[in-house]
């Protein structure tokens, strides 16, 4: 399989690529091909070539919220970052490619003294990534701001989605149901005062770095909210802080993380998520739901 993507001009083409150089949490096994397209083109060209040999591929961002198994990943991983990561701004609307930063694109929104997206500015992923997931922070989620969403279907048709169409809901949307392919996103910003956009930016990273353990390798928040509780403070009243599997620990400073404290497998992981769910199960009879997404092969 590997030799059929020899001389193809899909943008840069790994092979054998290890998965923990592309994931905040530093863990997975060798993509048997990883393309990362530095245009729409050789994206678009990429998918429809994949797709008219039935090679199995999945679509990445910024590998924020993945967990990759010790075996890796068959078949292709296409990954939309650098070199896909355009943005524009016109008046209140910023465009983004689906590869571009959240964190950059807040900072572009400030300089343009553009208000209402301060909640991302601190979220490690990219657009399309952020899109999929309706990623969200301290009280914003991407569905507040986003108008219009340029995708690619199954059938390699780029579509466009309004807000409305997108179905986002909690850590989900479109995306997921209809396996879509992000490929440009439209902001609808309003226009605020550049200091009141600054301080409040800057009061959110304080709030991430004096409480969340983004000094160590992680996948984010391992667990969805749970309705009525927080994961983390179950995790903590379950006596579990600092509780280590492997070279895998839940964290010292905020219990609803995951760390690698010490070149941690994935199955590392795993084994702790399972403890943490069924203590936490049989203390409150409350069910952890992981947030991170799962793949690959033992």
């Amino acid at each position: 399989m590997q030799k059929m993507f020899e001389n193809k001009s899909f943008g840069k083409i790994l092979l054998d690529e290890p998965m923990r150089n592309h994931t905040t949490f530093k863990i997975g096994g060798p993509a048997d091909v990883m393309i990362i397209p530095s245009n729409e083109e050789e994206l678009i060209e990429a998918i429809k070539f994949s797709r008219e040999n039935n090679i199995d591929f999945l679509i990445m961002g910024n590998g924020s919220n993945l967990l990759v198994r010790d075996g890796g990943i068959r078949g292709v991983v296409i990954k939309i970052n650098e070199g896909f990561n355009k943005i524009t701004v016109d008046g209140t609307t910023i465009y983004c490619q689906a590869g571009a930063l959240l964190s950059t694109a807040s900072k572009v929104a400030l300089k343009h003294s553009l208000k209402n997206f301060e909640f991302a500015s601190g979220i490690p992923g990219t657009m399309g990534g952020a899109i999929t997931m309706n990623a969200g922070a301290y009280g914003g989620e991407m569905k507040d701001v986003v108008t219009i969403v340029r995708a690619l279907d199954k059938n390699n048709e780029i579509r466009e989605y309004t807000n409305e169409e997108m179905n986002f809901r909690y850590r989900n949307s479109r995306v997921w149901d209809e396996g879509l392919i992000i490929l440009e996103v439209e902001l609808s910003l309003e226009t605020g005062e550049y200091s009141a956009i600054e301080e409040i930016m800057k009061d959110l990273t304080y709030k991430r770095t004096s409480k969340q353990p983004l000094e160590l390798p992680s996948g984010g928040s391992t667990f969805k909210r749970p309705e009525g509780y927080f994961a983390g403070k179950l995790i903590e009243d379950a006596g579990l802080r600092g509780l280590r599997h492997g070279g895998a620990q839940v964290s010292e400073k905020h219990c609803g993380f995951v760390v690698n404290i010490d070149n941690a497998t994935c199955k590392d992981v795993l084994q702790l998520i399972s403890v943490i769910q069924k203590v936490v199960r049989d203390k409150f009879n409350v069910e952890l739901e992981r947030e991170i997404k799962l793949l690959g092969e033992d």
